[in-house]
């Protein structure tokens, strides 16, 4: 059975994938260039790096942002 998800619940959910995302792609995409260029393994801990960098700002500056006003999840719209 589906469950209702409040809108700013989804949007929290789909932010955490994001941040998840950003982390995940650099490697990918380090690991690409490596495999094209044939520098084994260096763009892939740059890629490693740069994600991990990356994907730590965003959580940082989305745990410093005040939460907005209107209905919480327990409360109706």
């Amino acid at each position: 059975m589906p469950q209702d998800y409040h809108p700013r619940q989804l949007a929290y959910y789909f932010t955490l994938s994001q941040v998840g995302f950003e982390m995940a792609a650099p490697i990918g995409l380090g690991y690409l260039i490596d495999h094209w260029l044939g520098w084994l393994p260096w763009t892939t801990i740059a890629g490693a790096v740069v994600g991990l960098v990356g994907g730590l700002v965003h959580l940082v500056v989305l745990s410093n942002k005040p939460p907005k006003e209107g209905p919480t999840e327990d409360q109706e719209p």
